[in-house]
Parts: structure tokens; sequence; C-alpha cells
């Protein structure tokens, strides 16, 4: 890079900085001292090229031999702005690079960097499992150029597998199942059994954005002991349901996230069921199991929500439009769901372990990461990660037009318009993704598509397997692809398909047109619907269609729209207090996110904090002869076994009283959560009576597995042979990982911070 091209550097990224975001000005002062050792690293055999990798210490060693390495691996060479992104995450950033910018590749230097700075092992953390092993065989040549073994763990994977992948200089692993991980590795009775992530020590957090904010509050959950019994009630709960109407027997709140049945709803039942009282504190199971049965009727959609895939329901990820991977709703809700569509009940268990996102990622040391959308999460990723935002200029500029927003009064007017948005570009030849919010939408827009004579490529939860080769010819000639909004984040779009061979015809035609059926709730998904097209310099276009019917205008600025909005003569809205609060309403509801998350937040801290104490107790237990020692300070008994016995005997009798406490009192948190709202009816303080309930019952948790290691251990026969199963101290024959869905309605606490949210966001 020539004097001229870096001072324009800086200055695109003095008008393009804001002022959220850190100055990369440090930074871009090792530019020239790594380009002046180019010529020097060309000459180098690979194996020199290897072993002066082994020696780098500085930045500027780690960025130019990563340049070189990546040169004669994949015939790519780093361009400044991606060894930019390399130091950034080096210096525990999170790195803001735009869509086809080389995100893979920085990610590869800068793991190989933190692995030389004596921060390894390093994981890179990403949102699926496709692309943890996508990303690891695609940069493995570069990586052995390095000197550094790379390794990748999927479901699949065997235990095998996944202790040679964590025993690897770079692991990619996504967030999920490297959270699995860490939870079988807690409950384990023998210590040879672990998969041993070692020591977490570096993550570099690929789609920072999704998986620190959009995921943070998302518990992973190791789960065993099917409960019996259950499917049956919601089944019969899901029969009386279906007799009931809306408006007459139950009304559905304005936000559309509660529903309550009527006096003549709860009459209507309790006479189905033979006149009982569903009030009666005998009942409380009964009237339990109507309300969520009710809440799966009304207020979770079909191919909104979730879908029905074989023999199973699956959940939608709302932020991706994917189906949301091994996740449940909690609280018997996919059971309900379950006997709705007709599908025979999954297994419900207790459960044995659990850790939120968040409390996972914070268990690294060293935490980076990157995206193409950070600045707009900057205040939150400051706030719960102390991350600071490095907002990367693109290597070169972007030419996409993204047009202002074309807003309709009704759905009708604005998908007739659309359709026809869309065919107009498809007889012209232009490639058009439209960006749907839900499965149904998309579907819907296909059938009109269809009727309007435009042939079209849906992509959605039901054909996830998919998704990189249909996103991946998005960009051909008179290509036109209905997608949800997030599906294919991960893959480019090349200008005249994936081989690019009419580039130059799709490109005179104004390249990859972008358009979004309705603004998402998150700013943030927009801007990567958007970031589909326009990818390095390419010509691209984008614009959103809406209507003051979508979801997004009607639950957060119902009140901001005038009774009568300007429109032009083909229903256009043409109104500047229009276009306010449309912005007004993305604002409230990100707004209403960022306070359930804090909220949520402060209410998993304190079972974090209890969770640690536990895993250092179980590790001692596990690991020494503690518990043996409790046993011979307490026992009589104990002098009489052999030593080795006696330690095999009292570690599985304490570990087991021990994991059975912890399930136990998890399911404590879990009731005092979700009834602590009612506490705030007597103006308490929610939080501080959660405290009240957790805390006391943790102190008393140590001492009560104390005591019941001791009883058992005084009434068991222990003999040479002696099994755990002799004393009825039986473990769950199985266990399953899943995430639980946040509850798509959300506690009753969490509404009460929704509708303070709200006003909160609309007086500002």
């Amino acid at each position: 890079m020539g004097l001229s091209q870096r001072l324009k550097l800086r200055m695109r990224r003095f008008l393009q900085r804001p002022g959220t975001t850190v100055d990369l000005g440090p930074l871009e002062r090792h530019l020239p001292k790594i380009e002046a050792r180019e010529d020097e690293l060309t000459d180098l055999t690979d194996e020199e090229l290897t072993e002066a990798a082994g020696e780098a210490e500085s930045y500027v060693d780690i960025c130019a031999i990563g340049r070189e390495a990546a040169r004669r691996a994949l015939d790519q060479r780093a361009f400044d702005v991606q060894l930019i992104g390399v130091m950034a995450m080096l210096d525990y950033r999170v790195a803001e690079m735009a869509t086809g910018e080389g995100k893979t590749l920085a990610a590869a230097i800068a793991a190989y960097g933190h692995v030389r700075l004596g921060r390894g092992p390093v994981h890179v953390i990403t949102v699926n499992d496709y692309l943890a092993r996508r990303d690891a065989q695609w940069m493995e040549p570069v990586y052995k150029r390095l000197g550094l073994t790379v390794g990748w763990v999927n479901e699949s994977s065997t235990h095998d597998e996944r202790v040679a992948a964590y025993g690897c200089d770079v692991t990619y692993v996504s967030v999920s199942e490297g959270g699995f991980d860490f939870l079988r590795d807690e409950v384990v009775t023998d210590a040879d059994e672990r998969v041993v992530q070692r020591a977490r020590c570096t993550a570099i957090v690929d789609e920072a954005d999704s998986i620190l904010i959009d995921e943070a509050r998302v518990p992973m959950v190791l789960a065993g002991g099917i409960a019996q019994g259950r499917s049956s009630k919601h089944v019969a709960a899901a029969k009386l349901v279906r007799l009931l109407r809306a408006g007459r027997d139950y009304e559905v709140a304005d936000d559309g996230r509660s529903v309550a049945l009527t006096d003549a709803g709860l009459a209507r039942i309790e006479k189905k069921l033979g006149g009982v009282d569903l009030y009666d504190g005998a009942n409380a199971e009964q009237l339990s199991v109507i309300n969520v049965a009710l809440h799966a009727h009304a207020l979770l959609r079909r191919d909104v929500d979730y879908i029905v895939r074989g023999d199973r329901v699956e959940l939608v990820d709302e932020m991706r439009g994917r189906v949301a991977q091994r996740r449940r709703w909690p609280d018997g809700l996919q059971a309900a769901v379950e006997a709705k569509e007709g599908i025979t009940a999954t297994a419900e268990g207790e459960v044995l372990n659990t850790i939120t996102v968040q409390a996972y990622i914070a268990l690294y040391e060293h935490v980076c990461g990157m995206t193409a959308t950070a600045v707009i999460v900057g205040d939150e990723l400051r706030e719960f990660f102390k991350l600071e935002v490095a907002m990367i200029p693109p290597n070169t500029p972007c030419i996409r037009d993204d047009e202002p927003d074309r807003i309709y009064a009704t759905r009708a007017e604005r998908d007739e318009a659309l359709v026809e948005q869309i065919r107009e570009c498809y007889d012209a030849g232009r490639p058009v993704l439209v960006g749907t919010l839900d499965v149904k939408q998309s579907e819907e827009l296909a059938a009109a598509l269809a009727a309007a004579g435009v042939p079209s490529n849906v992509l959605n939860a039901k054909n996830d397997a998919e998704e990189a080769s249909i996103i991946a010819e998005a960009g051909a000639l008179k290509a036109v692809t209905v997608s949800t909004q997030m599906a294919g984040r991960g893959v480019d779009i090349r200008l005249g398909n994936s081989k690019q061979e009419d580039y130059d015809e799709v490109a005179d035609l104004g390249g990859l047109y972008v358009i979004g059926a309705g603004r998402h709730d998150s700013r943030r998904v927009d801007n990567q619907l958007r970031g589909r097209s326009g990818r390095q310099g390419d010509p691209g276009g984008s614009v959103f269609f809406v209507s003051l019917e979508d979801d997004l205008i009607v639950k957060h600025a119902p009140d901001a729209i005038p009774s009568l909005p300007k429109m032009n003569h083909e229903g256009l809205v043409e109104d500047d207090q229009i276009d306010w609060a449309v912005e007004h309403a993305q604002r409230v509801a990100e707004g209403v996110a960022h306070e359930i998350h804090r909220n949520t937040w402060r209410y998993s801290v304190v079972i974090e904090q209890q969770r640690q104490q536990i895993a250092e107790l179980r590790e001692r237990l596990l690991t020494t002869e503690d518990a043996a020692d409790l046993l011979m300070d307490q026992c009589v008994k104990a002098d009489d076994l052999d030593r080795d016995v006696l330690v095999r005997a009292a570690r599985a009798i304490a570990l087991f009283h021990l994991d059975r406490a912890w399930a136990d009192h998890l399911a404590e948190l879990a009731d005092v959560r979700e009834g602590v709202h009612l506490r705030a009816l007597g103006r308490l303080d929610p939080l501080d009576e959660f405290h009240r309930a957790a805390v006391p019952a943790f102190n008393d948790l140590i001492p009560r597995v104390e005591q019941n290691t001791i009883e058992t251990f005084e009434e068991a026969e222990i003999t040479d042979g002696w099994q755990p199963d002799e004393a009825d101290l039986v473990r769950p024959s199985a266990t399953w990982t899943y995430l639980v869905h946040e509850n798509p309605f959300g506690s009753e606490l969490d509404r009460l911070i929704a509708a303070v949210g709200r006003r909160l966001s609309s007086s500002r």
C-alpha cells in the first residue's frame, strides 16, 4: 500500500468511525513495517517460513508471516484492512468488518497471533456446526504453514475426536457445542472420561453480535432422568383449549405476549373437567397445564415461531430465520406445542447442570471477536463483556445504493408493490434477494411470485440444509431468492453466480438488489441483510418495504402514527412523521431487548457464582481424597476399610449427593424466578427477593450434601466390589443437551420490564 493509499484509508476511517469505536491509528502505524518484510518472507522456503512463524513475537511479525502463509496456502494476500482487524483482535477488541472483507482469514491470523503471544490454546467460537467445520478445513493449510495444529468439533463428533480437537493449538467449535462439552465434563464421575477443553485461554467469537448479544442469555442445559406421565396431560389440555373461542373464552394482550381465560372460558373448561374448581390449590398443576396449552394454542404460530418437520416440532430462531438447533421451550411449553400439533411428546427431564452463553464466554481469560454489525451494540458489548469495538474500513469503498424505505398503509398494498418490484427486476435480469420476517411470509411471497410468473428459490427453516448452496447462487442472472432475513449469514454472494460467470452483465444491471419485506426489531438484522449486497466494492442496491400494519410498528409505536398519513396516488406513504415512527419503533424494540438482557443477567449472576462454587467443590471431590477424609473424620466404620476402597466409595457417594442437591437447587431457583414478580406488587425489589431465597438455599446445600454423604456411607455395606447402585445412588441412564429457547412471552417480570422500557424509550 502506497503513501497516498494509506492517507485515503485514514481519511475514510476518520469520516466513518463513530465516537463509540477505538482509534485505529496506532495499529495502522504497523502497516509500513509489515509491508517492508514482504520481499524477505517471499524468498523463504515453506520450511523456513514455518520456522520463522514459530519465532514471531510482535504484531509486525505475526501479520507479515500470517499474510505470507495465506498467500502460499490459499493464494490470498490479506488486505491491509484485514491486518488491522487482526491487530484489533490481538488487542481484545471486536472488529467490525463488512461482509466479504475476509473475516475468516483475519480470525485465522489472529488465532495464530494469540498462540504465539502465549495466549493459547485458542477457540474460534462460531454460530453453528457448519461454519466450525467449514472454516477449520478452509484455514487448515494456513495453520499448517504457520506450524500450528487445528481441529473442529460438531454435534456428531465422538469423545475421542473431541479430545483430539481440543488438544490442538486452535479449535473451531460452535458456541452451543463448546458449552455442552463444558457441561458434560462437569458431571463425569471419572476424571478420565472428560473431554477436557484444557485452559479456556482465548476465545475469538465469530458473528460476535449474534453470540454475545442475541444468544447471551440463552441457557445451555444438560438434562437427564426422563419425567414420565406428562404427555397425556398436555394432550388432554390441547383438546380442551381447541374448543375455546378468542374474545369469548380468552383474551390476548395487545402486545401478543400473554393470554388469559375469561370468566366464561374458565367456566367452560371447569365444566368439561367435571365441575372442578381450577383455582383450588389441589388443582394447581392442572390449571398450569391448561394455561400452558392456551399459550401454545393462542400465541405460538406454526411456520412463524416453529415448524413441523417429520414427527418433530422445531423452533425457529427469530434473529436468523433458521431452525434453532437442539432448542426447547421451557416449563412444559414444548410438550404443549407438541400436543397441539398431534406429535408424540419428546422426553422431558430434570436439569442436571446449566450455564448461559454469556457465563460460558466469561470463562475465557481473553475474548475478542468479529462481525459485520457491532457498533450498534457497542454499549452492550462494553457493559456485559468489557469489549470495545474497532470499526475496520472496507478495502474498497461500498458503492451500494441504499434507498429510503417504501412505506404503505396496509400489508396488502405493501405486498402487491413488493411483488411488482421483484417482477420488474426479474424481467430485466437483475438478481434479487428478498429478506422476509418469518417462514410463513417467505412461503406466501413465493406463492405470490409464482402466480405473477416469477420463479424463485425459497430459503427458510424448512430447507436450511440447502442454505449454503442456495444463497451462493443468489447473485446469478434472473435469480430471485426469497429468504428469512438472516439465512445465509457467513456465505458470500458473488455477482453472476458462485463462479462469477456473468459478473459484468449483472454489474451493469446494478448488481444484487436486496429487498427487506418489513423491518426487523433489530437494526443489526436489517443491516446484515443490506450487507449481502455490495461486497468488496461490487455495485448493488437495497430497500425495505414496510407497512403500518407490521408487528414492529403496531407493538412499539402505535401512538406515533398520524390518523391520516400523507400518501401519493400509488398508496406509498410520504410523511416524515411516519419515517420517524418506523425508526422510533426499532429503537424502542432494541431498548426493550437491552433492558430484558440486563435484567436477566442480574438474576443469572448469582446462579453463576453458585455454579462456580459447586464446580470447584466437585473438582476437589473428583480429583482428591477429600470425601474419604470427611468420612474418616466422621465415621468409625471408615477405619476398617482399605484406603482405595474407601476413596472410591466416598467419591461416588459424595458426587452423587452433590449432583442431586445441585439439580434440586436449580429446580427451586427456577420456581422462585418465575414467582418473584408477584412480590413486586408489594413494593418489594424482585431481585432482592430472589437473592433472599437463592442465597440461604445455597448456604444450606453443602452441609446437606455432607450429611447425606455420611448417612449413605453408614447405611451401605461397603465391600471391595461395591457399586453405587447398591445404595440406590442411581444416576440417569442417559443425558442429553439442549438450549432453552427464551420464553417467547417472557416471564411476568420480563413483561413488566418490557413495559417500563417502552415507556422510557417513548419519552426520549
